[in-house]
């Protein structure tokens, strides 16, 4: 029976069923597959042949893959194996369950959330055919859940009626075909699916038959369907659209045919990836597992699972480096190696050790720790931030474009930076979104659910961090908050959600599971420097990194944060902006004991501006957001959550008609904090690299006057649905004469100084899709050089191609000497150190009226002229500190010229 000219049913037990009975596709042995659960440990995890979402949807229970909660298409797509159905045919049988069926006579209809117009409002469970097509990354199709959409492929399965379907998941095909009698039990069945080549396309066929006698059967002839809609990803799926509706489970997968072809290297886990940073001939690593043992949140039973470190010897010999139990929440297993061999370029080797009596530990996880870059003239960073996977939230509800609005896995970025041969790489926060990105937070659920996202980020840029050193810091949304004001990391108040909570201060979600996401990205960092700075239960991680001679501060700029709406009552805070519009942030927002960085941090601060011991030649402070508010918004709006859905301008286009922004959020905020916090930096020339503000800038701070801070590169984020602006009500002063309007000495809406020297608007650059890249989204890179001591940041769009020519956004890059990073106008000048026997010396200054360090700086060749800004006795500080050779000079005098010398020698 033909419907509409292209739908065919099938007759119960008709011929069709005794052709799939009796015979099935042979193809290639190497690429057929048998998958099943036999064996393998209850656990949240699948397996490494594939990708579930969510993770906190499925769970191995009783050598079964069962769908742990009711939830529309839910799916699990396999990495190993692909369909090409120009190759030739393809055959699958799958051992799977439904649970009690509701009765065949239960009414079809209808339902917003499942695919296609056809599905019946009641469970089901089958397979995805073609999902994604075949020129799609697999790591991106490999999402496809939940909204249907172009390139979501076609769902083939039974319902909990008993009827066998074909849906279309794409949302173009429309309702497709159904059988015309109903299987009697879909408790327990065989799905099997054939589809083979023919006029053109390939026709698919589907039959059911009772998995414990086997005799039943019902079959679908669904016709012929195109080529396109039949090739690409394959994946499980339970689709449950009433919360009460039975679930699937799955026992065993076999596919076989000559249009199967393997994915290689597609297999994943059991560990995901790794990190490592190497400092001070000391390397620390950490692995990032699946969930190998349950349940996610760690309150079941734990096992003693590990993992195995090794590194290859200079002869190519494997030996065991360290051995760590994997930590639970969070599945991460840590090293630390002391005595590393920094000069050399180090193979490693990971391999998941399960306890006792719990099954084979799967494959290994290989990666390398290069050799530090002890005499390269250039040192580069790279730095990113913001992870949006999506192009807009709301996705868990219509249809959605799989092809072009999916934006993970980043790969064009992972590319591109690559070819800038980066040193190090430093990711500022927010590498996980809690809402779409690309599901919706799940507070119920929110171990696994930080898990799924933090996964997804793993996976994108594991190429990367395999093999270079990294830092990465959670923010706000690491977190699952909008906005954080950590206050020290306290809980917010009981009974308040959302930024009513948020603006009461501290963290929403409970302590271990903050020190779980810190964990999954922070505990490859050496030691925290002062473990005992938090009053609460929650961690920290704040510390430095000596590598390559760049010293870096990793700073936590959100943990010890004051909530602004708890000490300015007056403003009428909602979400860090003030409501009021009677008050004004520049005059009133002050509060001097307010906390940006706390105590502890600003004297890690200050310790850390004076240490230049091992060799160190450069300062650079890694922390989520900078420290001013380099924004705009129209004038009649109360806070930035407008700029979403402005018109996005042309490039050079000016907008007209904004003021200042004064967002709490931002670190311009608290203006005192911030100022404690620039003049502990400024005292070691520091250059500071951060991210938050999904608008790339580069800036200097000013203090007590315009360019005598430090200098800083926000850089732009990977991508986002959230952007900002800058278009300044009146121009920048005393910018170059040619320079853009935007740029120039500014005093931002908080009333601090900074000068402006790069921004990257939003512009209609002319890239698609439009939704990503009008943003200006993209990635940071910041060169030191050794020998010049010039330092060079620049903000890359994500489309620019470096191995082609492209360069960065206009504007940049921008260049400047490390002794511009502390411009304080000269009040005096102490003799001219020269030193004799010592190359590139360390000077450091400090006042004898208080015992201040003013700054410590290694200076560039043998002679250095040392600059103070007031009147009194100084003590000068020369030579290698750490060493014998480190002189004092007591009782220095400035004077308004530097002619005088200080003749050191070693």
């Amino acid at each position: 029976m033909t419907i509409h000219g292209r739908h065919t049913i099938s007759l119960f037990l008709g011929p069709l069923a005794l052709l799939l009975l009796t015979s099935g596709c042979s193809g290639p042995e190497a690429s057929s597959l048998d998958l099943s659960w036999s064996g393998v440990p209850d656990r949240p995890w699948p397996g490494p042949e594939l990708w579930p979402n969510r993770v906190q949807d499925w769970v191995v229970r009783g050598e079964r893959l069962e769908a742990e909660l009711a939830l529309p298409m839910r799916t699990v797509h396999l990495l190993t194996r692909e369909v090409d159905l120009q190759r030739g045919e393809v055959s699958v049988r799958i051992e799977m369950g439904l649970g009690a069926s509701p009765g065949a006579g239960e009414t079809r209809g209808s339902d917003a959330e499942a695919p296609g117009e056809d599905l019946p409002r009641v469970s089901a469970a089958g397979m995805l055919l073609g999902a994604g097509g075949t020129e799609l990354d697999p790591r991106r199709r490999s999402l496809i859940h939940h909204s249907s959409g172009p390139g979501g492929g076609l769902f083939l399965g039974v319902d909990a009626n008993g009827y066998l379907f074909a849906s279309d998941f794409s949302g173009e095909m429309g309702p497709m075909a159904r059988s015309a009698i109903p299987l009697d039990d879909t408790g327990a069945l065989r799905l099997s699916v054939r589809v083979v080549p023919e006029g053109g396309g390939g026709r698919v066929t589907l039959l059911a038959s009772s998995l414990d006698t086997g005799e039943e059967s019902v079959s679908l002839d669904a016709g012929i369907l195109p080529v396109s809609a039949l090739s690409g990803g394959v994946a499980l799926v339970a689709h449950a659209p009433q919360p009460d509706g039975p679930k699937a489970w799955f026992r065993r997968v076999q596919m076989e045919g000559d249009g199967l072809e393997v994915l290689a290297n597609g297999r994943l886990g059991p560990v995901l990836g790794a990190m490592h940073t190497l400092s001070r001939d000391t390397m620390r690593l950490t692995a990032q597992l699946f969930p190998v043992s349950g349940p996610l949140d760690g309150s079941g039973p734990t096992f003693p699972d590990s993992v195995l470190l090794e590194t290859r010897d200079e002869g190519g010999r494997w030996g065991t480096a360290g051995r760590s139990p994997v930590e639970v929440p969070g599945y991460t297993a840590t090293f630390r190696v002391e005595d590393w061999p920094s000069g050399r370029d180090v193979s490693y080797r990971l391999t998941y050790l399960p306890g006792p009596g719990r099954g084979g530990g799967g494959d290994s996880y290989e990666g390398t720790v290069r050799a530090e870059p002890i005499s390269k003239e250039e040192v580069v960073v790279a730095a990113f931030t913001g992870n949006h996977n999506v192009a807009s939230p709301g996705v868990d509800q219509g249809s959605f474009d799989w092809i072009h609005h999916l934006w993970f896995p980043h790969e064009e970025v992972v590319a591109h930076v690559k070819a800038h041969a980066p040193d190090f790489l430093f990711f500022s926060g927010d590498q996980v979104y809690e809402g779409a990105s690309p599901t919706a937070a799940d507070y119920q659920h929110p171990y696994g659910d930080y898990l799924y996202k933090w996964y997804l980020w793993l996976w994108a840029f594991r190429d990367l961090t395999r093999d270079i050193p990294s830092v990465a810091i959670p923010d706000d949304h690491d977190v699952f908050h909008g906005n954080v004001w950590g206050a020290g990391g306290r809980p917010t108040p009981p009974g308040l959600s959302g930024a009513e909570a948020q603006d009461q201060g501290g963290y929403r979600l409970p302590p271990e599971w903050v020190n779980m996401v810190q964990r999954t990205q922070a505990a490859h960092l050496p030691e925290p420097r002062n473990p005992e700075a938090s009053q609460y239960d929650i961690d920290v991680y704040f510390t430095d990194i000596v590598y390559g001679g760049v010293s870096f501060a990793v700073v936590e700029d959100r943990k010890f944060k004051s909530p602004p709406k708890l000490l300015l009552p007056e403003a009428d805070v909602w979400n860090g902006w003030a409501q009021n519009p009677e008050w004004d942030a520049r005059t009133q927002g002050d509060v001097p004991a307010a906390s940006l960085l706390g105590e502890s941090q600003e004297r890690f601060l200050d310790d850390w501006a004076e240490d230049w011991k091992d060799g160190v030649w450069m300062k650079v402070v890694l922390s989520q957001t900078i420290f001013a508010d380099v924004a705009t918004i129209p004038q009649d709006a109360m806070s930035g959550s407008v700029i979403p859905s402005l018109p996005i301008p042309a490039p050079g286009e000016w907008v007209e008609g904004d003021k200042m922004a004064a967002d709490m959020d931002s670190n311009g905020w608290p203006q005192s904090g911030r100022n404690r916090a620039l003049r502990a930096m400024r005292k070691g020339f520091s250059v500071h690299l951060a991210g938050d503000q999904h608008l790339a800038s580069t800036i200097q701070y000013g203090v007590e006057e315009w360019g005598d801070g430090p200098f800083a590169l926000c850089v732009p984020s990977v991508a986002n649905f959230w952007p900002r602006r800058w278009y300044p009500p009146a121009p920048g002063q005393n910018r170059p004469p040619d320079g853009p309007a935007y740029t120039g000495d500014f005093r931002d809406g908080f009333g601090n100084l900074m000068t402006v020297y790069a921004v990257s608007n939003p512009a209609r650059w002319g890239h698609d899709p439009a939704a990503l890249h009008d943003r200006a989204p993209g990635y940071g890179i910041a060169r030191f050089n050794r020998r010049t001591r010039l330092v060079s940041l620049e903000a890359w769009p994500r489309w620019a191609d470096p191995r082609t020519g492209d360069g960065p956004y206009p504007g940049w890059p921008v260049t400047f000497r490390q002794e511009e990073g502390y411009g304080r106008t000269a009040r005096g000048y102490l003799p001219t150190v020269v030193v004799e026997g010592m190359e590139d010396p360390v000077v450091q200054v400090i006042s004898e009226a208080g015992g201040e360090v003013l700054y410590t700086l290694r200076i560039r060749g043998s002679r250095f002229t040392p600059r103070v800004f007031e009147s009194g006795s100084y003590t000068l500080r020369v030579g290698e500190p750490g060493t014998g050779d480190w002189r004092v000079f007591l009782g220095q005098a400035p004077a308004g010229d530097s002619s005088r010398s200080l003749e050191v020698d070693f």
